[in-house]
């Protein structure tokens, strides 16, 4: 069948890792000759990337199929991801769905387009999780000025709450010599700034093999991988999407700490501050272990700018858990959180756990970090007042404005002005934003 000329429009819901996926998918649909349309615009075919962290993932997949059939009905409508792989038989009832991909059928997507006629019953095609063993590469260009590169996919990890392993399967990871190549493609692209991600990427090089076989490529770990990353030309950034305090090594810091492409930013899961509750979830660390990460991020580099995920409300965590998690955070020197409320996830081990935590407690504890969370983050942008930074803006007009962020993630904002976008500028932080927002501050450029 040919498809000269016929459009497709995507959605993307959840992480960096799938905007990288879908990126790559669509490249994959304008080689065939789609024509690439906004989600909000008709298109023959609709594709939906879901993600199995999103609350009320059901709901919102009905959502957004349903707006795709206002803009028309007779639309092609393929929803893959994470969510297709976990709860395929309920994606297929949905009204208007042609097709259900799980972890490995989505890059095949294009085998399974049809656009004779609307199907009466959706085809579903994934297989078991334990089967999963490839690795497929993949990166995102042409969407913004910061490409978000795949270099590990899958983990091997039994956190008690979570579903990644049930959606993407075990660890495995890219070659380092592929990495730096697509990081090439990348620069050549025009791209200034590449943001690694994977389900955990400071396991790369553990794992399956991208030939299936389950083993450790000789010299390729994550360490490893940064240092020949650091070498290609064209790229002006490197930053390190989220990592596990237990793989954030010294020597990792110590790198990006000396480094002139990894940027001073690090994003670190801690999820609670109690050892206790870290236990139940099966993290692979105690608390101490990431004040320590973080005392040594902050003793080499002063400014470097520290994000954490923290979920509250998990099964057993009492009012006492709860406040040691709030006190560690409340004096761990870090920038700002990532707060989730605990929800209840099928075939997870946590959904079986005695002492649940009741909603209207688990949302309580959720405002009381939100709060936290943003106190961090004005005391960490204040610590940034006066001093010489360097933005990439993003080609995007919005409201007489472009936005973009500083090597260590302090957002800006700026009169928008075409020609200074997607390169490196100095500035320096003058304010906040003048309507009390202190996600985003006011700068002046120190233009030579």
């Amino acid at each position: 069948m040919s498809f000269q000329g016929k459009t497709v429009a995507f959605h993307t819901l959840g992480c960096k890792l799938n905007f990288s996926e879908t990126s790559t998918i669509g490249r994959l649909f304008m080689e065939k000759g789609f024509v690439k349309k906004d989600f909000s615009q008709a298109a023959d075919v609709y594709v939906i990337n879901t993600c199995s962290v999103t609350e009320n993932a059901d709901k919102e997949c009905k959502s957004i199929v349903k707006n795709a059939l206002s803009l028309n009905p007779e639309a092609f409508i393929a929803v893959i991801g994470c969510y297709a792989q976990l709860k395929p038989q309920e994606i297929s009832s949905i009204y208007g769905v042609d097709v259900v991909l799980g972890a490995t059928e989505k890059f095949k997507l294009l085998n399974y387009i049809d656009l004779s006629e609307k199907k009466k019953h959706a085809q579903i095609h994934n297989c078991e999780i334990s089967e999963v063993g490839n690795f497929v590469d993949a990166y995102s260009v042409g969407d913004r000025t910061r490409s978000f590169l795949k270099v590990q996919d899958g983990c091997d990890y039994s956190c008690t709450f979570c579903t990644i392993p049930l959606a993407r399967g075990k660890s495995r990871s890219d070659t380092i010599e592929n990495v730096v190549s697509n990081a090439v493609k990348i620069a050549e692209s025009g791209v200034k700034e590449i943001v690694l991600t994977g389900v955990n990427i400071g396991d790369f090089g553990y794992g399956r093999d991208i030939d299936g076989e389950d083993k450790k490529r000789k010299n390729d770990t994550f360490f490893d991988l940064i240092k020949e990353l650091d070498e290609v030309e064209g790229i002006e950034r490197f930053r390190i999407s989220s990592i596990e305090p237990n793989l954030l090594k010294d020597e990792i810091i110590e790198f990006v700490a000396s480094s002139q492409k990894f940027v001073p930013h690090f994003h670190i899961p801690l999820q609670s501050g109690s050892n206790a509750i870290l236990k139940s979830m099966k993290r692979r660390y105690q608390k101490e272990l990431y004040a320590e990460r973080v005392t040594t991020i902050k003793n080499l580099m002063p400014d470097c700018c520290i994000g954490v995920d923290v979920i509250v409300g998990f099964p057993g965590e009492t009012e006492e858990h709860f406040l040691e998690t709030y006190n560690f955070i409340n004096n761990l020197n870090i920038s700002y959180l990532h707060v989730f409320t605990y929800s209840e996830r099928d075939n997870t081990e946590a959904i079986n756990l005695p002492n649940s935590v009741p909603l209207s407690e688990r949302k309580r504890r959720n405002k009381m970090l939100r709060i936290l969370s943003a106190k961090k983050l004005r005391s960490f942008y204040e610590s940034q007042k006066a001093k010489s930074l360097t933005v990439i803006f993003e080609n995007e007009n919005k409201n007489g404005f472009m936005y973009g962020f500083t090597q260590n993630y302090v957002k800006v904002k700026y009169q928008y002005n075409q020609h200074l976008c997607n390169r490196p500028l100095d500035i320096i932080v003058s304010d906040f934003d003048e309507d009390g927002n202190m996600n985003c501050a006011v700068v002046e450029l120190m233009l030579a």
